[in-house]
């Protein structure tokens, strides 16, 4: 069959109007994105590798010590060391309470002692025998009992009178010695009084 054309003609128009390099371009950008995946790919590989094996390392040493601890452990000693460890916590437990019951009955001692305390301080250091009975004789007994409270002390002189006082502040860690005489009035002593403490 012959041609209307020259065969060269046809074939270098073929060529010219089949451009193949936007193919060529893109066979090119396929291989080497399938090269950059492979890569990635061997990487990875490598990766998980290298993650097995320190694993399979791991693995090893947690069951030679899984070994060495089964072959070193006695269940017999493992009993034994339970039982005695059940004997000191019940021995722990039995002085534990005989120390709460102590305790308790040391408070009790300590409550009465406190109360019998309380009651030989209301009775005073003369033994009291008017406080026992919860009686006061007169009213200066009353009046020395409030001064004494307060940290002063009367005294008397030969005549029987009450012609010192002795106040102590223990705040200040003092001691005023007054002599009380007709001179000065009850009011002016009871300010002083009042002052020195």
């Amino acid at each position: 069959m012959l041609l209307d054309e020259d065969p060269t003609t046809l074939i270098r128009h073929t060529i010219e109007n089949f451009n193949i390099q936007p193919d060529k371009h893109a066979v090119a950008r396929v291989n080497e994105s399938l090269s950059t995946l492979q890569q990635a790919r061997d990487l990875r590989v490598r990766e998980a590798e290298s993650a097995l094996k320190k694993l399979s390392r791991t693995l090893t040493t947690l069951n030679n010590h899984h070994q060495e601890t089964l072959s070193t452990h006695s269940s017999v000693a493992h009993a034994s060391e339970i039982a005695t460890l059940d004997t000191q916590k019940f021995r722990i437990a039995k002085a534990a309470s005989d120390v709460e019951i102590e305790s308790e009955r040391l408070s009790s001692q300590l409550a009465d002692l406190q109360a019998r305390l309380q009651e030989l301080e209301l009775q005073g250091v003369d033994g009291g025998d008017n406080a026992r009975r919860g009686l006061i004789d007169d009213e200066m007994s009353l009046k020395l009992k409030v001064y004494r409270g307060l940290g002063i002390d009367i005294e008397r002189d030969e005549d029987g009178e009450y012609s010192k006082a002795i106040i102590r502040n223990s705040r200040k860690g003092d001691v005023n010695i007054v002599n009380i005489d007709n001179k000065f009035s009850r009011f002016f002593y009871a300010n002083y009084f009042w002052q020195q403490l």
